[in-house]
């Protein structure tokens, strides 16, 4: 004799479920890019039908919008917790100046290019990228606020380091694509896509010659933390 059990649906809170699709759109945009964030897409990780993601994001602008506003905005947590903190301003600053030039960083700054070039046409991401980018440019000059009033840091200016900062980091990221078309062809050609140290340490070089640090103090906070 044989039986057979019928395993009920648990159906998600509304919020657990938003959130659900959310972070899953959010890693297929640092992924693969937001161009394959669509309803069908997510439906399909997550083996639901699309209509229920259709629910939550009306319009596939809406979730492409959202995916890159939690990944940027996680990212920036990591990198630049909000307070209360237990470390000092140089050594907060030397690890998000390290973290922003690696690596790890390469899919964040693919998709910040990928963001930016997309949000020409789709008001919901331009929107969303705008809101970002205040954020982005609110926690580090926060940063060197907190620095200078430790004083570690000496600037009259702390939106205007921030910002400077800033603009190297973006003109580096530029350079990911670069590279990695370079690293499809350098196992044939032997050529090394890696970036001089010169520029790959530009915005910590910067960030010290704006905040009067001595060349090099960043590294040696990174180092001595």
């Amino acid at each position: 004799m044989s039986s057979s059990v019928q395993r009920k649906r648990i159906r998600k809170d509304p919020a657990a479920r938003r959130a659900e699709i959310v972070d899953t759109a959010a890693a297929i945009a640092l992924a693969e890019g937001l161009e394959c964030v669509t309803l069908r897409r997510i439906a399909e990780e997550l083996a639901v039908r699309p209509g229920l993601i259709s629910h939550y994001f009306p319009s596939a602008e809406e979730l492409v919008a959202e995916a890159f506003g939690s990944a940027a905005a996680g990212e920036l947590d990591r990198l630049l917790p909000p307070g209360p903190h237990d470390r000092r301003p140089v050594e907060r600053l030397a690890r998000f100046l390290d973290h922003t030039s690696g690596e790890a960083y390469d899919a964040i700054s693919r998709l910040w290019l990928n963001a930016r070039h997309l949000s020409r046409y789709r008001p919901p991401l331009r929107d969303r990228v705008l809101v970002q980018e205040a954020d982005w440019r609110g926690r580090l000059e926060g940063l060197v606020q907190d620095g200078v009033a430790a004083g570690e840091f000496r600037t009259e200016d702390p939106l205007a380091v921030a910002l400077q900062i800033l603009v190297v980091l973006d003109g580096l990221s530029v350079d990911v694509n670069t590279v990695d078309a370079v690293s499809a062809v350098s196992a044939v050609s032997a050529v090394s896509p890696e970036l001089p140290a010169a520029v790959r340490r530009m915005a910590h070089r910067t960030a010290e010659r704006e905040l009067g640090l001595a060349e090099g103090a960043l590294e040696r906070a990174v180092s001595a933390g």
